[in-house]
């Protein structure tokens, strides 16, 4: 108790003016603490002060760059991804801010903190301290460019639906209707910006509903630029201005644990910009943020080459590929990391043709992908919503939603280091891991029956296996009665002896689960 009292002290009197961090259990691991000075104001404090830090623990270090915060404050964020005592010592061409130092206790993780997601497994995602992360993520571009009154209503919307991830722009799009109330740069709308002057307000909103997103446990897909907003010129922003921005938000938004960073959506139809541009900016991303978290970029028609060292996993656009599990399952064979297909088109009722998908035809590919081994994404967008969930969220109004939150339930019962496939070859495609886990998926088809046989990969004379139907629309799990046991097997397959057969109701969307028990 008395070593605890007068490491407050001697914490408090080291950092009084300077940080804000009160006591050793206001920092939790992969917490946030941040650390603040007054600094200079005269000429641009954005471009003219650097300021970097170096947080280090024993032989674990990082540079950590800081930021300009407006009205004289300069920011400094690190996320601790080790409990115990750190240090800290500033760096800058400013001596009022150079050879800052001090020292804070990160604690344990709160309840529900497990981390940043990170690749697992080659082909799917875990959270920092190993639990499983089933990637269900939607798309709502410009939610955090409404009102506070929508933009809360999302929030309570998404408290409540079944979501882990949701894809966002950080430029607003071109909505002449809305009233935009925050800008990224100073200046004067429509385009007369000064790129080297940001408004801390803008990215403090920003990180508000970030943090907001992190306390629900979603994780916030943060796209970096889009081709949707020519009104305000920010796609087309020089090679500086981009490496400028990019930078100023990592340091801003690094430190939450729940940032992804998509470099952009529809990156082909920013015709500005070339391929060089992107393999630039993932790299400033990469250097910039020390953390390491999730990088993607989303595809117009033609996709980025996902192979490269920088790209931690494939966000793609393709409806088609998830109708048939059998081309999804290609992109993994390629890519060799985790598939998102972030875009299949949306469950809606506009005329254009990427918004006419019913909740089943949504549910059908999130289905499909799953047997691929692959993810997908959701959004919809209704005539009857003035300003739909595609774009500034608040009310989901779809019928797939409670079939994704069952689907959640299903992925989080099953493996966990993911779902992969197991045998393509079958006209129902099976996933799952050999000889302990399967998931057949009949999609469209009605079948009224399904002999009991599995692929042989994993498989052994006299494993027993417990079967349940699961009606993947009507969301009903039902047993099969007994227990079939491999006895028999061909040159590829095992069948039960007794040739059993799998009753089927003769209705679409339906599945089979099959768990080995008796081990």
């Amino acid at each position: 108790m008395l070593r605890s009292l007068t490491r407050f002290f001697i914490l408090t009197l080291l950092l009084v003016g300077h940080v804000v961090v009160a006591s050793e259990t206001t920092v939790e691991r992969w917490g946030i603490f941040e650390a603040s000075w007054q600094g200079p104001t005269n000429g641009n404090p954005f471009t003219d002060v650097t300021l970097t830090a170096t947080f280090s623990q024993n032989n674990t270090t990082h540079e950590v760059t800081g930021f300009y915060d407006g009205e004289g404050v300069f920011r400094l964020r690190f996320m601790p991804e080790l409990t115990g005592d750190w240090h800290y010592v500033t760096h800058s061409n400013r001596p009022e801010l150079d050879g800052q130092s001090g020292s804070f206790v990160v604690g344990p993780p709160s309840a529900g903190n497990h981390g940043p997601v990170h690749v697992h497994a080659m082909f799917h995602f875990a959270y920092a301290d190993g639990t499983p992360y089933f990637e269900l993520g939607t798309t709502c571009y410009s939610w955090t460019h409404r009102s506070d009154a929508q933009e809360e209503e999302t929030l309570h919307t998404l408290a409540g639906a079944p979501f882990n991830k949701i894809r966002m722009c950080v430029f607003p799009q071109d909505h002449p209707e809305k009233n935009q109330r925050f800008f990224p740069f100073e200046g004067k709308p429509p385009r007369d910006w000064d790129t080297t002057r940001f408004n801390p307000a803008f990215f403090r909103h920003l990180e508000k509903r970030v943090g907001q997103l992190r306390d629900l446990g979603i994780q916030a897909d943060l796209i970096l630029f889009h081709p949707y907003g020519k009104k305000w010129g920010f796609s087309s922003m020089d090679a500086a201005s981009d490496d400028r921005y990019v930078r100023y938000l990592v340091a801003r938004l690094a430190a939450y644990r729940n940032v992804w960073w998509s470099l952009a959506n529809e990156y082909d139809f920013i015709r500005e910009k070339h391929e060089s541009d992107w393999d630039r900016l993932f790299q400033v991303v990469q250097h910039s943020d020390p953390y390491g978290h999730l990088r993607s970029i989303h595809n117009g028609t033609l996709i980025y080459n996902n192979t490269l060292p920088w790209v931690t996993h494939a966000s793609i656009q393709n409806g088609a590929a998830v109708l048939d599990p059998e081309r999804a399952m290609i992109y993994r064979d390629v890519y060799r990391k985790p598939v998102v297909f972030d875009e299949v088109k949306y469950e809606g009722d506009i005329v254009k043709r990427w918004g006419q998908l019913s909740g089943e035809d949504l549910v059908l590919r999130f289905w499909n992908g799953l047997i691929a081994g692959c993810y997908v994404g959701h959004s919809e967008i209704f005539r009857a919503t003035p300003d739909p969930w595609l774009a500034g969220g608040g009310k989901l109004r779809g019928q797939s939603v409670l079939r994704l939150a069952f689907l959640r339930k299903i992925m989080e019962e099953g493996p966990a280091d993911g779902i992969n496939p197991i045998d393509k070859w079958q006209d129902e495609r099976t996933a799952g891991v050999p000889g302990e886990y399967y998931l057949i998926y009949f999609g469209r088809k009605t079948p009224k029956s399904w002999p009991f046989r599995l692929y042989k990969e994993g498989l052994k004379d006299g494993f027993s296996f417990q079967v349940e139907v699961i009606d993947t629309w009507n969301m009903t799990i039902t047993p099969v009665d007994g227990v079939f046991t491999t006895k028999k097997r061909d040159a590829y397959y095992f069948e039960d002896a007794e040739k059993k057969a799998v009753t089927l109701p003769g209705r679409p969307y339906m599945a089979i689960r099959i768990k080995r028990v008796g081990k």
